[in-house]
């Protein structure tokens, strides 16, 4: 890693305050290879497409900064991202190029002609030698760019492969690719309000040894406003948690199913507090249902 880089950007960055942070963070094994990987990441839907301003894009490299310093690996991108993966090379570079980087992206178009040229386009967008996990996006032409990708990773172009959906959708088709392809990971939308995935995919998913990522976790920040205001229980400080954020994202890593959540995010103050959540206690089968009652209710 780029020492004196990752030093300059983490002097620019306000202190961090208030916070029950770890210095390890929870981590969770991918099935496929016993890798240990840190079980919160950095989601970019959104909060990185920031097009080409100067200002926006130096406060996603603090983000970053501030994500590898609280112990982070996993970044999540796709080509549907608008801006996103320049924003994050740009930010890498700022950074030095950080060794614990996790690059995770994805192939999204209908072409399979165009799979390997997007891949490509996007692997020099990020800076990266190779990318440590390809998904297919949303099951788009998934048949064709799934089998480009396994013959990537035979050939040692990528380390991991994937599929993802987002809010629910096609999970039945989701669930068919799961039994049939050799996948190392999925994506899906997963949160106490939005628990379909509990029934078939994450059990299938720990039946079939496929490690996955939650997106979504704050239903893209409906959820965490949702609960703006309302006093938290006293049972969340017995799981440690300062924030309904991290009441959610504890809700989630308890899932035995569940590898990383990939909460994305503009400030350096909600990235120090994702990852934090990642540390102490999280809740018993028991409390996750309260939890998920009480959230409901509110």
């Amino acid at each position: 890693m780029g020492t004196a880089a990752f030093a300059a950007a983490m002097a620019a960055l306000p202190p961090a305050r208030g916070l029950a942070q770890t210095a390890t963070p929870l981590t969770r094994t991918i099935p496929s290879s016993g890798e240990p990987i840190p079980a919160v990441g950095l989601g970019t839907w959104i909060t990185f497409n920031v097009g080409d301003d100067p200002e926006l894009r130096a406060e996603c490299a603090d983000v970053m900064a501030a994500f590898f310093a609280a112990g982070g690996r996993m970044i999540d991108s796709s080509p549907m991202y608008g801006s996103s993966q320049a924003v994050v090379g740009q930010g890498l570079e700022r950074l030095g190029r950080p060794d614990a980087l996790f690059s995770a992206e994805k192939v999204w178009t209908s072409s399979a002609a165009d799979g390997p040229a997007q891949i490509e386009q996007t692997r020099r967008r990020w800076g990266v030698e190779r990318f440590d996990l390809v998904q297919v996006h949303n099951l788009l032409g998934w048949e064709a760019h799934l089998a480009t990708l396994l013959e990537m990773k035979a050939q040692g172009q990528l380390r991991y492969v994937g599929i993802t959906t987002s809010e629910g959708r096609r999970h039945d088709l989701f669930e068919e690719v799961m039994r049939r392809q050799p996948l190392d990971f999925v994506q899906l939308s997963y949160n106490p309000l939005d628990r379909e995935a509990e029934r078939r995919l994450l059990p299938l998913a720990a039946e079939r040894g496929i490690a996955v990522i939650v997106n979504r976790p704050f239903r893209q920040g409906a959820l965490t406003r949702r609960l703006d205001g309302a006093p938290l229980p006293g049972w969340a400080g017995e799981l440690g948690a300062t924030s309904w954020a991290q009441v959610i994202l504890k809700f989630i890593l308890a899932h035995p199913a569940v590898t990383v959540a990939i909460p994305a995010t503009t400030r350096v103050d909600h990235v120090r507090e994702n990852l934090a959540a990642a540390g102490g206690v999280l809740p018993d089968a028991a409390l996750r249902e309260r939890i998920a009652a009480h959230i409901g209710a509110l």
